[in-house]
């Protein structure tokens, strides 16, 4: 009887830990794997450069150091630390970002499919704000967060920031994937690529076509910004 407890327990802690080992990216064989950008070959992630061939650089980056040019319409710019700018991270789970915003600057409503992330505010005030999931009732978790202050972001749910000061800020943010992926949210509702019909939009947000007609126009061609990595 000791022994049937003792199983079962075993089988109930593994099927409670085999999300939380499939939520994450999968773990290297190896010390390094830099990644190869320009191979045809199709895996999930990147195939290997020979480790001969990869010098030493791939261990540091300084991409990170420079801030992004907020002159945008979103008055914010992304500068991404992921493994297409830093291939050294490939096969290791990680990457950053930096953000940087005008005053009134904002970081649109976005989701990010394949990491959880933590931040950290090194400059000005954001309003950083989560929107919890259906089961959670779609409460919106939001602080103004300062220099110093830090914030976590689970896998999947749609947050923002906002630059709620008169002067410039910054923030540094991690994730637990070497590609975090990212969607935005207002175009993925009418900026995609075909669009998604008029009259699905009409009955999903209540509103009439014109309205929908008028939002896509404003996505169309580009015509609206999404903060874009600095090289």
């Amino acid at each position: 009887m000791a022994r049937s407890k003792t199983l079962t327990a075993g089988l109930f802690t593994m099927m409670f830990l085999a999300p939380s080992i499939l939520a994450a990216d999968p773990d290297p064989l190896q010390d390094f794997c830099v990644a190869d950008l320009d191979s045809e070959v199709s895996v999930n992630g990147y195939p290997c450069v020979p480790t001969s061939e990869a010098g030493d650089d791939f261990l540091f980056s300084s991409r990170l150091a420079t801030a992004g040019n907020t002159s945008t319409p979103n008055g914010s710019a992304v500068t991404r630390l992921d493994v297409q700018g830093f291939p050294g991270t490939n096969t290791q789970g990680i990457s950053m970002n930096r953000v940087d915003f005008a005053p009134g600057g904002i970081n649109p409503p976005h989701v990010h499919p394949r990491a959880s992330e933590i931040g950290m505010v090194t400059r000005g005030e954001l309003l950083v704000g989560i929107i919890g999931s259906f089961e959670s009732g779609e409460r919106l978790y939001s602080k103004v967060v300062r220099a110093g202050g830090t914030f976590l972001i689970p896998r999947g749910l749609m947050h923002f920031q906002y630059n709620v000061g008169a002067e410039e800020a910054s923030m540094f943010v991690s994730f637990n994937s070497q590609n975090p992926g990212i969607v935005f949210v207002p175009v993925s509702l009418v900026g995609s690529n075909p669009p998604i019909p008029t009259l699905v939009l009409t009955r999903a947000l209540r509103v009439n076509a014109s309205v929908v007609e008028l939002l896509k126009s404003n996505f169309a061609s580009g015509s609206y910004f999404i903060p874009r990595t600095v090289e």
